[in-house]
C-alpha cells in the first residue's frame, strides 16, 4: 500500500479520492468538493489517498494542523474513510499512521477526530488504535431544515 499526500488541484483528488471520499460524505458533488477543498486549503486542509498496489484508491483522510488554546497543537482528521470493499484491510491504520507521521513532524501533541454517535463499526477501529473518546461535540444549525 501507498499513501500519497494529494496537493491542491491534483486531478487525483476528484478522480480517485473523492469516489471514496462519498461513501462517507455522499453530499460531496465534483463541484463542492472543489469549492470546500479551494476555501479551506488556506485553512490547512489536506487530503492523503491510500493506493493499493495494483493503483487502485482505497482510503481517503482529510486533515489540517491546528493551534488553539486546548491542545495547543493538533492534527484534526476532518474526513477519514476506508472503501467499504476493502476494510480490515489495514488501510485505516495505515492512514492514521501516515497521519501521526505529519502530527508528530509538525510538532503536534495530539492527532484527533470526531465520528457519528451512529457509526459503532468506526468507533471500535478508533478504540482498537488506541484513541481515548475525551469529550461531547455539540452542534447548533445554523440554516433552516429543509422543507422537503
Amino acid at each position: 500500500m501507498k499513501i500519497i499526500d494529494l496537493a491542491l488541484g491534483d486531478p487525483r483528488l476528484e478522480s480517485d479520492l473523492l469516489p471514496v471520499l462519498r461513501e462517507l460524505r455522499p453530499h460531496l458533488t465534483p463541484e463542492l468538493f472543489r469549492e470546500v477543498h479551494e476555501a479551506g486549503h488556506p485553512q490547512g486542509l489536506r487530503f492523503s489517498a491510500a493506493y493499493t498496489d495494483a493503483g487502485r484508491c482505497v482510503g481517503a483522510a482529510g486533515w489540517r494542523i491546528i493551534d488553539n488554546t486546548s491542545s495547543l497543537r493538533k492534527l484534526y482528521v476532518d474526513d477519514l474513510v476506508t472503501a467499504a470493499a476493502d476494510r480490515s484491510t489495514g488501510v485505516g491504520h495505515a492512514l492514521i499512521a501516515h497521519l501521526e507521521e505529519h502530527a508528530r513532524a509538525a510538532g503536534c501533541h495530539e492527532l484527533n477526530l470526531d465520528s457519528g454517535t451512529h457509526r459503532t463499526g468506526a468507533h471500535r477501529f478508533y478504540l482498537r488504535e488506541r484513541f481515548d473518546i475525551v469529550a461531547f461535540h455539540f452542534t447548533r444549525s445554523l440554516t433552516a431544515p429543509d422543507a422537503g
